[in-house]
């Protein structure tokens, strides 16, 4: 899997870190608050966006909601905060990983969904921030995944060439981005997104269980 490859980039959210589990409730709680229904296939549309289009994505399904973009986004941030800093771990083998390769000169970036001060606080509280020589989220760039958008302006960033980059993602639409890039990607599993297993396998490169699986040779080769 390591074969030929100069970096090494992570999805945040259900591929570096536990934390799909997080954003259900949030959904439900937002959803309550403002006294709306959602619709069939709403987490589906979903998938992939940017933190401001999933924003945008709201404002667009629930036209009643009379706020800004900046103020969804707001809202979110504060009632996950505590969450990100305190509740949120890396998944199984992860810091092992990081820092094994670490060692041998492996460069690491991420390449997140996510708001970036929720980025920037998970890192800090897991103690990993300084491994990272780029972070950059779907928000800073023309679109979200499965554009490739975001994992090109990481591996520019590293002065990797994108075949020489290998990506984690936990989602197809994730996948598909880091395969949009012309980079190789390992699907992680993940609980939130056991249902779209099928495709996950049928879009990536290999699979992990956890990180352990890479030292242990136990990986799955698609």
């Amino acid at each position: 899997m390591l074969k030929e490859i100069e970096a090494v980039i992570f999805d945040l959210d259900g591929s570096l870190v536990d934390s799909m589990w997080i954003w259900p409730a949030v959904d439900r709680a937002y959803l309550e608050k403002y006294h709306l229904t959602q619709p069939d296939n709403f987490h589906e549309g979903m998938e992939g966006k940017s933190y401001t289009e999933v924003a945008q994505y709201f404002l667009d399904v629930f036209p009643e909601l009379d706020c800004t973009i900046e103020e969804v986004k707001q809202e979110w941030t504060d009632m996950v905060y505590e969450a990100y800093t305190h509740q949120v771990k890396l998944k199984t083998g992860a810091y092992h990983f990081i820092t094994h390769l670490r060692e041998r000169g492996m460069k690491f970036g991420i390449a997140t969904s996510n708001a970036r001060e929720l980025t920037e606080a998970a890192l800090e509280a897991l103690h990993v921030k300084e491994y990272f020589d780029s972070v950059h989220t779907s928000c800073e760039v023309k679109s979200g995944k499965p554009s490739p958008d975001v994992y090109l302006l990481v591996a520019e960033e590293l002065e990797v060439s994108p075949k020489n980059c290998l990506v984690f993602e936990d989602v197809p639409m994730g996948i598909l981005a880091g395969k949009n890039a012309g980079m190789r990607v390992c699907a992680v599993e993940d609980e939130f997104s056991r249902p779209q297993l099928s495709k996950k396998r049928e879009l990536a490169d290999y699979y992990i269980m956890d990180y352990n699986d890479i030292e242990k040779g136990t990986y799955e080769v698609l």
